[in-house]
């Protein structure tokens, strides 16, 4: 697992031919969101790559000053458009139970992503268009907290018709490093 991470690409995604990293190109804003510049992209991508680089590196990489970086990232945290974690793996900080649970509610959907959005162990929640109207990834410490989760909490949710739980045997990947491709 990663102990750092913010959404990016990573290195060993990059095509073997390059020789130098791509510049990132300008993206526009779509769904009202901040738009991003190239250098604002770029300094993305040097913290997916490592999330503790010191700003005066990320500086001479993208071109702009030390105080500069830190400015620039102060604003794409307060934008939402990032965060600066660590990841872990849940398994070694003692969640032994993870399930994909698939939703399915009778009326407004917002309601009820509110509600799972509020509960601690419900680390992902997303709206689908499918065979379920609502994903969430619950991280448990056992079964029983699993299930205590789904059928006293979830499943007593207002609108609730069905669910789908999908338990993790093993995960094989995750990733956060997506950036700025």
């Amino acid at each position: 697992m990663h102990s750092e991470g913010v959404a990016s690409r990573s290195a060993e995604h990059r095509d073997s031919r390059e020789s130098t990293p791509r510049e990132p190109r300008a993206r526009e804003s779509k769904g009202g969101g901040p738009q991003l510049d190239a250098v604002s992209l770029a300094i993305i991508e040097q913290l997916q790559e490592d999330g503790r680089r010191p700003y005066a590196a990320i500086g001479k990489a993208v071109g702009l000053s030390e105080a500069a970086v830190r400015q620039r990232v102060q604003k794409l945290l307060d934008q939402g458009v990032m965060q600066i974690v660590a990841v872990t793996d849940p398994l070694t900080v003692g969640f032994r139970r993870q399930a994909m649970v698939g939703i399915n509610v009778d009326g407004d959907l917002d309601p009820v992503a509110d509600a799972l959005s509020a509960m601690q162990e419900v680390e992902y929640v997303v709206m689908t268009a499918g065979s379920f109207d609502i994903l969430a990834e619950i991280v448990c410490e056992d079964d029983d907290h699993l299930l205590d989760v789904i059928n006293k909490r979830i499943r007593a949710l207002p609108c609730v018709r069905s669910t789908e739980s999908f338990v993790y045997l093993k995960l094989k990947k995750q990733t956060y490093m997506w950036g700025t491709r």
